[in-house]
């Protein structure tokens, strides 16, 4: 681990699988409660100098954006063996946590005066919170620790990060390359499991803790952060709609739909998660998306032919297994795929489910693995009614051959970001985050920016 810009072993340690083979992969350090707490106590001493000197903040995140392109080829076979993607995809989330880095390091700050006459010159000031506490999810490991790192330090916070106990190796190989980057204690890196999350919410030190992951554990970090007030910004479960309209090309649509439920084999939080069709066109669209699921190259990230990979861990795979069999179970068809592949490691049929409508679980519930249902509808209206009866909030999509009529229907969906005729089409400078129950707060651009920091009003009469 990284504590205080040193290297700091553990007494336990545990065991990260490759999730291609079920075997293990390595064996990462164990954070006890007692380097917990100088993981913190590092971060607080820090905070004073880090704080002081914005240019220097702006150069070492420049500095550490460099050392993390230039390290891709070094970082993303350990994340491939990992997290399981395909290698190209792995160097892309490598590339992205540098670019994330380097769009902060640039980011201008205009100064805010909301007042300056004769009596008075006011200034809001974004001030920093201090120690923050970032828990990262094992589908994104170091794309997503970017979106925390970058705005984080940038403000003048300190930081003790916490990867995924599934993905916790590029993580910490990381935290070593950047030792000599950030001044001792500015960036700590811990791992360990569940318990270590909750020490971290717990513990005393941190005055925010910026959380990706699910609903079920978002809930137990703000519940936890509650007594001690500590800001929050949760980055939760998505179960996002794709709406497809009357004047789509089936096959055009189709091809691009596919792409982005199957991106990352759909362990994404803002993948298309449910598909809305005409029922004129919707047997057309099954079809065209069981082609694209049935000639899939599935298998170890370590391929290049390779297209999706494993799911990442053993109770992921169960629930989309789960999910899958029981929505054939309540009539659905399965165009493509439908059931695991005869493989040790974590391997599922893309699956494409025909005949099954709101009610079903894996069309009410987030099933984040390469499986996906297809919904048939008359009339957009309840359409648009059945994506937003959800308790999801995150994104969504509507498709049209009329771009403006689309993104008219697109403004009904109810989350957070509302894309037309794309999806996943995320960026630095693009704020990201849920409705309901898929967040609060947001990430990246300026307004993610503005989560690390305090706000303070400097108030100068003139009299």
């Amino acid at each position: 681990m990284t504590i205080d810009g040193q290297a700091v072993p553990t007494a336990a340690t545990f065991d990260v699988l490759d999730p291609a083979t079920n075997e293990v992969y390595a064996q990462a350090p164990d954070c006890s409660k007692e380097q917990l707490d100088a993981a913190m106590e590092s971060s607080a001493k820090a905070f004073r100098d880090w704080r002081a000197d914005e240019g220097a903040r702006r150069d070492a995140l420049r500095q550490a954006a460099a050392i993390l392109l230039g390290a891709s080829g070094e970082l993303a076979p350990v994340l491939t063996s990992e997290q399981g993607k395909p290698l190209s995809d792995a160097n892309l989330e490598i590339f992205a946590a540098g670019m994330w880095l380097q769009y902060y390091a640039d980011l201008e700050l205009p100064r805010e005066v909301i007042q300056d006459d004769d009596s008075a010159f006011v200034e809001v000031v974004r001030k920093p919170l201090g120690v923050v506490g970032a828990i990262t999810p094992w589908n994104f490991p170091v794309t997503l620790a970017s979106w925390k790192i970058a705005p984080a330090l940038l403000a003048g916070n300190t930081m003790v990060l916490k990867p995924s106990p599934f993905t916790p190796l590029t993580t910490l190989r990381i935290g070593e390359l950047l030792r000599d980057v950030f001044p001792p204690g500015v960036f700590n890196v811990v791992s360990g499991g569940d318990d270590l999350g909750a020490w971290m919410t717990s513990h005393p030190m941190p005055r925010k803790i910026s959380f990706t992951g699910s609903v079920a554990t978002g809930k137990k970090v703000a519940a936890a952060a509650a007594p001690d007030l500590k800001r929050t910004t949760l980055e939760l479960g998505g179960n996002d709609p794709a709406i497809l309209l009357d004047d789509v090309d089936a096959a055009e649509v189709a091809d691009r739909v596919y792409r982005y439920a199957f991106a990352n084999n759909g362990q994404i939080c803002s993948a298309i998660k449910r598909v809305y069709v005409p029922e004129r066109i919707y047997d057309d669209v099954v079809e065209a998306l069981a082609s694209h699921a049935r000639s899939a190259k599935v298998g170890p990230g370590s391929d290049p032919e390779t297209q999706l990979g494993p799911i990442n861990n053993r109770p992921q795979f169960d629930r989309v297994s789960d999910l899958v069999a029981d929505a054939l179970k309540s009539g659905a068809r399965a165009v493509a795929g439908g059931k695991a592949m005869d493989s040790p490691g974590n391997f599922f049929e893309p699956t494409i489910l025909a005949d099954v409508s709101d009610g079903t679980r894996i069309v009410d519930e987030e099933q984040f693995g390469p499986a996906l249902p297809v919904i048939p509808y008359r009339d957009i209206d309840d359409a648009v009614d059945r994506a937003n009866a959800t308790h999801f909030g995150l994104s969504g999509s509507v498709w049209g051959g009329d771009a403006d009529r689309a993104a008219q229907v697109a403004e009904r969906l109810e989350c957070g970001t509302a894309w037309v005729n794309t999806h996943l089409a995320l960026a630095p400078h693009q704020p990201f985050g849920g409705a309901k129950w898929s967040g609060l707060g947001v990430e990246n651009g300026t307004w993610g920016y503005y989560g690390f920091t305090e706000l303070q009003v400097l108030h100068r009469a003139k009299h």
